[in-house]
């Protein structure tokens, strides 16, 4: 870590824990009443348009919950209503479990961001980046070019690895990540390093941020590390740990599947080529990038975990600097990291260790530099505002809509506190 990197990590930690600490002793944004009406009104009326079933959306201050609301129903068919212990796919909001999971091994000196992936994964040093060369009849070809230097644990956990999630109708690397079945679910995560590994990269490392498989790639490391699955790791160091025990990669126990929420019967694309996975069937694949599934009431536990600096109720899982690492840019300007057509943080966010984080206030708002949040494809969305001591969970299964509705939640969420 560099210099530049290590003080702006630290001044995070200082002023994150001065916001918190600010909030503890009220002097933090609070919600008003009629700003909460608002929101609530909003949910109300996109389900009454048919947008989607049901939701639940979770705001939790200095420790406590100042806003639980459940809406609507978890699925059509069943008609049964919204509740806390309702499960969701979580898809991307898995990214920053596993990236805990990965700074746990960071701590205890098992990993290192600055590790090559190599040295774990060894057919990696032999990986090369494909090139698109034109040639005079105007015919497009791949060419294979070496690696300027070696993809590292911080490329995978900032998506600067060059390991797209490739789609058709994109550069001829994509097309091949697209046709290569990359999320085929009866592949182990070792079998999908193998397919990926026998691919070019989309990007020399370091060069710009692609959202893609990088997270998976980062599960199958803790693999190698901890000698056990993904899951099994997870659930003995940090699941079962937090009390997070309906979070899973898939619904084992038949009495919970009536639990499962679903989207609107027509919304269940999620790319043109993919639909909302069955959680209830068993699956080989554990996606540390989006194959989770949860509660909120699990993953608020976590996001306290978070906010808190690496502690819930007496017990550490990280340390406060690490936290501070995790949560701030990794691809600021000194970097010299682009950033691709589809950069999904937006302009006044960059991307930390599996988090975007807001670098720079929105125009026309108030909202908070140091935010840091993710999102999932079915439409689930988290953030986390030390600033204000405060943590937001929106579960929704809706992938059509998830854009447009976080864009407008966020925003009635923060006028309610004056932002």
């Amino acid at each position: 870590m560099n210099g530049r990197r290590a003080l702006f990590a630290a001044l995070v930690l200082l002023f994150g824990t001065v916001g918190a600490r600010a909030g503890s002793e009220g002097r933090a944004h609070s919600f008003t009443p009629e700003g909460l009406a608002k929101v609530s009104d909003y949910i109300r009326n996109e389900i009454a348009a048919g947008k989607f079933p049901g939701a639940i959306l979770l705001l939790q201050q200095h420790g406590k919950p100042v806003y639980c609301e459940n809406f609507g129903v978890r699925d059509l068919a069943t008609e049964l209503s919204m509740s806390t212990d309702t499960i969701f796919r979580l898809y991307s909001m898995s990214k920053p479990i596993t990236s805990v999971l990965a700074m746990m091994l960071v701590e205890e000196g098992k990993l290192a961001i600055s590790d090559p992936v190599s040295k774990y994964i060894p057919a990696f040093a032999g990986m090369k980046v494909g090139v698109e060369k034109k040639a005079e009849d105007n015919k497009v070809s791949l060419e294979l070019e070496p690696l300027n230097r070696p993809v590292t644990i911080e490329d995978l956990m900032r998506h600067t690895a060059g390991i797209p999630y490739g789609y058709y109708g994109g550069d001829l690397v994509n097309k091949l990540y697209a046709d290569a079945g990359l999320f085929d679910r009866n592949s182990t995560n070792a079998e999908l390093v193998a397919k990926i590994t026998a691919l070019p990269l989309a990007e020399q490392p370091g060069t710009i941020w692609d959202y893609g498989h990088s997270t998976d790639v980062l599960g199958r490391i803790i693999e190698v590390i901890s000698g056990t699955s993904l899951f099994e790791f997870a659930k003995k160091r940090l699941l079962d740990p937090l009390g997070m025990k309906d979070t899973a990669f898939y619904v084992a126990d038949p009495a919970k599947w009536p639990r499962i929420a679903e989207p609107m019967p027509q919304d269940r694309a999620i790319s043109p080529t993919t639909q909302v996975r069955d959680i209830r069937k068993p699956l080989r694949w554990e996606s540390g990038g989006g194959g989770l599934v949860g509660t909120v009431g699990d993953y608020a536990r976590f996001s306290q975990m978070l906010l808190n600096g690496g502690t819930l109720e007496g017990r550490r899982y990280l340390k406060p600097e690490t936290i501070a690492l995790m949560a701030s840019d990794h691809i600021g300007p000194e970097t010299r990291v682009e950033r691709d057509k589809n950069y999904y943080p937006g302009e006044t966010s960059g991307y930390g260790l599996g988090f975007a984080v807001r670098t720079a206030v929105p125009p026309g708002t108030k909202w908070p530099v140091g935010e840091y949040r993710w999102d999932g494809v079915g439409g689930t969305f988290f953030f986390i505002d030390p600033e204000d001591d405060l943590f937001g969970i929106f579960m929704v299964q809706a992938p059509s809509q998830r854009g447009r509705i976080q864009l407008a939640l966020k925003t009635l969420i923060y006028q309610a506190m004056g932002r």
